[in-house]
């Protein structure tokens, strides 16, 4: 079994080598860990504010399907606009913020200049990135 993911690793490795695969890879994970994250946050503020999903949708004018799918489903792709909407609605807003100088080095660097200087390194980081923190699945 370890050797299978070894062999993961190390093809993942190489197909990184090829810069347009290294720049939509690193694109891609950045942009799931960001949204992930993003969403998150939002789910823990409605939580915190006691808030359903249904009240949270009606404040923006949304169908509750639409926050239900926001914060429950796995794989979502929500537009800037309908997380600042659900963001101000909870009393926040969207922000950006700098990467952290290794984290630069670790993906901005090689996102730039279609290289990593190890490639293995990059995608275990953007793998631990993605990982980070699960979405709850829990329906309210």
């Amino acid at each position: 079994m370890a050797a299978e993911h070894g062999a993961f690793w190390d093809d993942l490795a190489e197909d990184l080598q090829d810069p347009e695969f290294l720049r939509h890879y690193v694109v891609e994970s950045m942009r799931i860990a960001t949204i992930d994250r993003i969403v998150n946050a939002l789910d823990e503020a409605r939580d915190a504010a006691d808030l359903s999903k249904a009240a949270l949708a009606r404040a923006i004018s949304a169908e509750p399907a639409v926050v239900r799918r926001l914060f429950s489903a796995g794989h979502v792709n929500p537009t800037l606009g309908t997380l600042a909407e659900v963001a101000a609605a909870l009393g926040m807003r969207i922000t950006l913020e700098p990467l952290p100088a290794a984290e630069h080095k670790t993906v901005t660097e090689p996102l730039l200049k279609g290289r990593a200087a190890d490639p293995r390194g990059l995608a275990k980081h953007l793998s631990e990135l993605r990982r980070s923190k699960p979405r709850s699945s829990a329906a309210a």
